[in-house]
């Protein structure tokens, strides 16, 4: 099974720390980048002191995104690295326990975040058409898509592999128990948010909505043995929103079609991902006949 998988490698406690800490250290030396052309942009005197938001607007939207993305790149080779070399383990073992990484349930899983998102989106702007202005500018859109199309994937996936693939998997062999790689990781995946130009909008009850995300995503990936479903959903989750909706609250600023100028309210961003996230749950426990669900989510994880 999927974090059994760990096993088939090298899973002492020190490997898997040592592992986190290297792909850390590739993530922030890739952002310096970001960090250099502000400075270049303002001057170092004028950036001591600036908020993520502010910092997000200096910048070309498109720019900034690509910046604000590289470093989740890096961290997606690094942790490709870290698992073949330090842990001695293939590459398919972190991400899938079927003989192979399944594409069709990636691509099911995106259609389906990607048509349900859109929808959400369409039904509001007739609704509140109010809370949308058109912000479309074709030579600006068409460079988003190029970078949002190419570097998207690769932080989502980088997400995916590091959360729900090789910390679950850490997780789980020294725990020997499902449900505690599935706590940990939400809870932290909400943690690592709370610095989101989001929050600093909403206040810190919006982290609850992603420890709820975390939760979600880590459900699926242990019901369906594997990480191919939550890559299709956190891609498909994160282009749309960037390719359809930007807001001056968000982290990812966009040239995208529209502009939300609405005034946010919490209790959506918590209530409408559980209508959502219940939903696809049931459409993807019939079509893969998910069963054992108890143990799947909370057995034991045992070295055979």
């Amino acid at each position: 099974m999927f974090l059994e998988n760990a096993f088939i490698g090298k899973t002492e406690p020190l490997r898997y720390i040592g592992g986190t800490f290297i792909v850390i250290i590739a993530y922030f030396i890739a952002s310096i980048p970001f960090g250099v052309a502000i400075m270049m942009e303002l001057g170092a005197e004028n950036v001591a002191g600036m908020s993520e938001t502010e910092m997000l607007s200096i910048l070309d939207p498109n720019t900034t995104l690509f910046y604000i993305l590289l470093p989740f790149a890096a961290a997606f080779f690094m942790l490709l690295l870290v698992v073949r070399y330090i842990h001695n383990l293939p590459i398919k073992f972190l991400v899938t326990s079927r003989n192979s990484f399944d594409w069709k349930r990636v691509f099911f899983s995106f259609g389906l975040i990607a048509a349900l998102a859109t929808i959400s989106v369409i039904v509001d702007q007739y609704t509140s058409p109010e809370d949308y202005v058109w912000n479309y500018d074709p030579n600006k859109f068409w460079g988003l898509v190029l970078i949002a199309v190419i570097m998207i994937p690769l932080q989502t996936t980088a997400e995916e592999l590091l959360m729900r693939g090789y910390l679950f998997q850490g997780i789980g062999v020294a725990f020997r128990n499902r449900l505690a790689p599935l706590l940990i990781t939400s809870i932290s995946f909400g943690l690592l948010h709370a610095f989101n130009p989001e929050v600093e909008k909403l206040g810190n009850g919006l982290i609850l909505a992603y420890i709820i995300t975390g939760l979600f995503v880590g459900m699926i990936t242990l019901l369906d043995e594997g990480l191919e479903l939550s890559i299709g959903f956190h891609a498909a989750n994160n282009l749309i929103i960037a390719l359809l909706v930007t807001a001056d609250w968000t982290a990812f600023q966009t040239n995208s079609i529209y502009k939300d100028v609405s005034d946010p309210v919490l209790v959506e961003f918590i209530v409408m991902p559980l209508i959502l996230y219940g939903l696809v749950l049931f459409i993807f426990s019939r079509k893969y006949k998910w069963h054992s669900w108890t143990s799947k989510l909370a057995g034991p994880v045992t070295k055979e």
